[in-house]
């Protein structure tokens, strides 16, 4: 349930207290923590929302980048500031797939209380354009042809988590690679130095848009129009 349920990569506000619904607030400069990089999807839907929600409160707001960790860095520095104005804005992927990767976590999740969806995110595959790989079909059999030669990254949580259960799935041994910053990924990706990238729409479309990646798949469940002749990888991954 949760590989199926988290696939349309919700993007939730977490306060860190039920204060904030005090009338009022905010009294003071916000502080949204977010758990990727700069120019990363997520990095990109939160200072779209701080523009938009500092002219509606009238209070300054900061969007602070704190990757790393497999995302335990942000969720933990937002946690010990204890502070109903430092709010975490983050993927729900990023948090739900932790109990199933690690034995231990350095937080609580009871700590954590979603208080807004804010956006569902297009999730593709997408390889170098310069490789002959132009299909899922395509990376899994020369994932099969030369075992350990496919490297990938994923924007961490349950991205990573599904697209490892994909492999898995499929019995083909490929090496993650981690990565801080979502946009060297990308980089690396385009030049070829990884063969597979799972990431936000938002951060690939630059290198698609410059004929350096090629998209092969969606990661969603369903595929917006402009992404309709993606094929989804929910049902390869339901398998397992």
């Amino acid at each position: 349930k949760l590989v199926t349920g988290v696939q349309t990569c919700a993007l939730p506000i977490c306060a860190a207290s039920a204060q904030g619904s005090n009338t009022g607030w905010p009294q003071r400069a916000v502080k949204i923590v977010i758990p990727l990089g700069p120019g990363s999807g997520v990095d990109i839907t939160a200072r779209l929302f701080a523009d938009r929600l500092t002219a509606m409160w009238g209070k300054p707001i900061v969007v602070e980048n704190r990757p790393g960790g497999d995302g335990f860095v942000a969720i933990t520095s937002f946690i010990a500031a204890r502070d109903d104005h430092t709010l975490l804005f983050t993927p729900t992927a990023t948090f739900t797939a932790h109990p199933f990767q690690h034995e231990k976590l350095p937080y609580d999740v009871k700590e954590l209380i979603p208080i807004a969806r804010v956006a569902t995110t297009l999730v593709p595959i997408g390889v170098p354009a310069s490789s002959y790989i132009k299909s899922v079909k395509d990376l899994v059999e020369a994932a099969r042809k030369n075992p350990g030669s496919l490297n990938w990254t994923g924007t961490v949580g349950a991205l990573d988590f599904m697209f490892a259960a994909f492999l898995k799935n499929e019995s083909v041994k490929a090496e993650r690679v981690a990565y801080r910053d979502g946009v060297q990924a990308l980089n690396d990706l385009a030049e070829a130095r990884i063969q597979a990238y799972v990431a936000a729409l938002a951060i690939v479309r630059p290198q698609v848009q410059a004929g350096k990646v090629r998209l092969i798949a969606m990661m969603n469940r369903r595929s917006e129009e402009h992404t309709s002749e993606l094929q989804s990888l929910a049902y390869l991954v339901c398998r397992l």
